[in-house]
């Protein structure tokens, strides 16, 4: 059964940042190769394989603060909800499962500073 892949505001903004990321740096084709590994190849098989990712709520975090984050994270989410990350090349990808819909919830460059998860629940 193939599943349904959307993208959160978020994961959008987060290609923006990206973008303007990757022209800081000069490289004029990465953008580029991101959008096409994106869809040919990660979209692609999300589709067909959605559990590729590692779970991202089963570790527990070290951290007070980021246990606290992860607690308000799982309150806010549905049972039948499975966040999932996935790790591209040059990017780390967290998506959310839910029945047959894939949402891709953010996208980072391993350089970029980390997730912002604010505002990503639909």
């Amino acid at each position: 059964m193939a599943h349904t892949v959307r993208f959160t505001e978020n994961f959008t903004a987060n290609l923006d940042a990206i973008r303007e990321y990757l022209a800081s740096q000069d490289p004029a084709a990465a953008f580029e190769q991101l959008l096409d590994r994106l869809f040919d190849v990660f979209i692609a098989n999300l589709e067909l394989f959605p559990r590729m990712g590692r779970t991202f709520l089963g570790r527990e975090p070290t951290a007070d603060e980021g246990r606290a984050i992860l607690a308000q994270l799982k309150k806010g989410m549905d049972a039948d909800t499975e966040v999932r990350e996935y790790i591209d090349e040059n990017y780390l990808i967290l998506y959310a499962i839910r029945k047959s819909t894939v949402f891709l919830l953010s996208i980072r460059h391993h350089l970029q500073l980390s997730f912002d998860l604010k505002g990503h629940w639909l």
